[in-house]
């Protein structure tokens, strides 16, 4: 990996975790399309190319979420009985997810990655500026660890921490945007460390592509990225706490959308 790469990742964390800590996600919807890419410019074939990102995109989450979740925690915006109820559940999908991961064709999950980036992206722009209504109440029982299983499995299948899933579902529960964002930013840790253990076992996976890859995970793209996300995460949350996230919600969109259309046409394409 080059300097140039190395630099690339660490403004990419960077980014990823501002959004992170601005929206209660792990970041992988930047981090993913980013890893993807310098993987594939060091010469791995684009099927590991895109198991590999998510994989090392998870890993990532663990920092992210932590430092999103204790700033979004001092502006009292984490609701931690919820937190504490979905874990369980959330844990179990999540490593699920990763198993899944393991044996489903690299380049239909490229396109699976895709269609969800630019399904994301509508659900940002109608969203956008938007707080949560009291139209429906807490799950529970068997509903309550069904959706929080299917958040965890279905966020660890894409290397993303929860959040996009959690701030839906949270805020049409009737949480304020805030708190489902604070909420959701420790989703991502629940579902982040679950899903890395199961990357980095390396059982069913094959030859390493990489240098000082262990199982599906990437060691020099994660420090890369993570120390990025480290400084980032906590300045996206205090923003988060601050201002209308309306504007920087639309501008997230446009690039969730195109990033979306770009791999889902190489997936097409392969």
């Amino acid at each position: 990996m080059t300097l140039q790469m190395i630099g690339l990742l660490i403004v990419t964390g960077l980014g990823a975790g501002f959004a992170g800590g601005l929206f209660g996600i792990g970041g992988g919807v930047i981090i993913v399309p980013a890893l993807y890419a310098v993987f594939v410019a060091q010469g791995v074939p684009e099927a590991a190319a895109i198991k590999i990102a998510i994989a090392t995109s998870m890993a990532t989450i663990i920092v992210t979420s932590i430092r999103s979740t204790m700033r979004h925690h001092r502006h009292e915006n984490v609701e931690w009985a919820v937190l504490r109820a979905w874990a369980p559940a959330m844990a179990f999908g999540a490593v699920l997810g990763t198993v899944i991961a393991r044996y489903m064709d690299g380049i239909l999950l490229t396109g699976i990655f895709g269609a969800g980036l630019i399904l994301l992206a509508g659900q940002r722009f109608l969203s956008a500026g938007r707080s949560g209504t009291p139209r429906g109440q807490m799950p529970r029982g068997a509903v309550q660890a069904g959706i929080a299983a299917a958040i965890g499995s279905v966020s660890s299948l894409l290397g993303i921490g929860g959040g996009v899933l959690g701030v839906l579902t949270l805020t049409q529960m009737g949480r304020t945007v805030h708190r489902a964002v604070g909420t959701a930013a420790g989703f991502g840790l629940v579902i982040a460390v679950p899903g890395t253990l199961g990357y980095l076992w390396p059982f069913g996976n094959g030859a390493a592509e990489l240098a000082w890859q262990v199982g599906l995970v990437s060691l020099p793209a994660f420090l890369a990225v993570a120390s990025g996300t480290f400084f980032g995460a906590p300045l996206g949350a205090t923003t988060a706490s601050k201002l209308s996230p309306a504007l920087l919600t639309r501008i997230f969109a446009t690039y969730a959308a195109f990033t979306g259309v770009m791999m889902l046409l190489d997936a097409i394409r392969a």
